[in-house]
């Protein structure tokens, strides 16, 4: 629970520092540089647990069957966060950090799903009409408060797809972690390095000279450091609480965080809340509270 508190403080900054960066740094060189940093930063821990004897998924016991498809399953979890690391950046920008934020909240509504789909956790009459309340109010919050489908924006959509991509693969990490010797620092060190090198690549055959920009102007460096930083730690720490809480639990801890992303979004970046958008965000947390309150009183281990 202290860890996925800890994932509440981080999260808040993050989209102030991604809408904080230099004009003309885009968000797909953004994106890379931030995970280039990620993967610099995961791997001392790494070494640090080989030189301490934990060999994780390199252990030589580890059969070679178990590892390919481990191997595999890093490489795919890998992809859906680089390009969920892309569509956060390009979301947060385009949407703005508030409604980007609330839109992201919109999480454990898709680790409920996927553990109703594939751990065969059955769903109570009440958790379908809190969940229906939850789909409401982000259809509200996506066209902007008018409740209309022509006003919805492509620019949430997106922030939508930021949780979906995930949710799908931590609920797969969650399992690997729970049946195999990988480490939460393997887990991590694996999914950046993959994001860092798939969103690099694309990056320098859209637009190699922005990526250059990105890597070699001392100001883009610092931001991609800071953001590179706060995603690294807030991964960290929420691996290891996947350890010992479910995902749509560990995920509900986390719920407050846009609260204070509003308070400092209007402080740091001069935005403007809406009363729609704070209408939302309280709905939305009333409805998260509640399914994980009738999740643990059928008794699921938390």
């Amino acid at each position: 629970m202290i860890l996925s508190l800890v994932c509440l403080g981080i999260l808040s900054v993050m989209p102030i520092i991604s809408n904080s960066r230099p004009a003309g740094f885009d968000a797909l060189s953004f994106a890379a540089l931030l995970s280039i940093w990620q993967t610099v930063l995961a791997l001392p821990l790494v070494l640090a647990e080989w030189h301490r004897g934990t060999r994780g998924i390199f252990s030589p016991t580890l059969p070679a069957p178990e590892r390919r498809r481990m191997g595999a399953v890093t490489v795919a979890t890998g992809l859906m966060f680089g390009l969920a690391t892309y569509l956060y950046v390009l979301s947060v920008e385009k949407a703005g950090a508030t409604t980007a934020a609330i839109a992201i909240e919109s999480y454990p509504l898709f680790a409920i799903l996927w553990e109703s789909l594939f751990l065969g956790r059955r769903k109570t009459r009440a958790e379908l009409a809190l969940t229906g309340v939850l789909l409401a109010t982000m259809y509200y919050l996506g066209t902007g408060g008018t409740g209309r489908l022509e006003g919805v924006s492509v620019w949430f959509l997106l922030a939508l797809a930021v949780p979906f991509l995930w949710s799908i693969a931590h609920v797969i990490i969650k399992e690997e972690l729970g049946r195999s010797p990988i480490t939460p620092a393997q887990v991590t060190l694996f999914r950046v390095a993959i994001s860092a090198v798939a969103l690099g690549g694309v990056a320098a055959l859209i637009d190699p000279q922005a990526l250059w920009q990105a890597l070699s102007r001392p100001e883009f460096q610092a931001f991609g450091f800071l953001m590179g930083l706060c995603y690294y730690l807030e991964l960290l720490v929420w691996f290891h609480a996947l350890r010992h809480v479910d995902v749509s639990v560990a995920s509900s801890i986390t719920m407050p965080w846009p609260a204070f992303t509003m308070v400092l979004a209007a402080l740091v970046l001069g935005d403007v809340i809406a009363p729609y958008q704070i209408g939302s965000f309280a709905v939305a947390l009333v409805c998260i509270y509640g399914l994980t309150l009738l999740d643990l009183r059928k008794g699921h281990p938390a």
